[in-house]
């Protein structure tokens, strides 16, 4: 069993900061990447941000490029995002996501955390 716990949402004005935390657990043999969707409301779950765990080598939608970034610390098995000027249409629940590895060279699995949600007030 693999969890996901995210931490770090709330409410916060527009050109404020906000850093979302996502720590995986639980039984596997590797984390490939990690990352962040996110789901405004009526709209379609989409990428913010993904880390590829071994490299660091990262990508971003291009509505957050030079606001947002993502990091991990893989001692700890956590994804980070500090998102910096931050506006109203980040506004959204954001979900922290893993693709692991339950043995080596095994099919790959995408576990996913519970949402947390941000809301940016202008």
């Amino acid at each position: 069993q693999v969890q996901l716990v995210e931490f770090g949402g709330g409410l916060v004005q527009a050109g404020g900061s906000l850093r979302l935390s996502c720590a995986v657990s639980g039984s596997f043999f590797s984390i490939n990447d990690m990352g962040w969707y996110r789901q405004a409301p009526g709209k379609q779950r989409e990428l913010v941000a993904g880390i590829i765990t071994s490299d660091g080598n990262t990508n971003y939608a291009d509505s957050v490029k030079g606001r947002f970034t993502i990091s991990r610390d893989n001692d700890k098995n956590t994804v980070y995002l500090q998102m910096n000027s931050l506006k109203p249409e980040d506004t959204a629940v954001y979900y922290c996501y893993g693709v692991v590895q339950h043995a080596y060279r095994s099919d790959k699995y995408v576990y996913w955390g519970q949402g947390t949600q941000v809301t940016v007030s202008s």
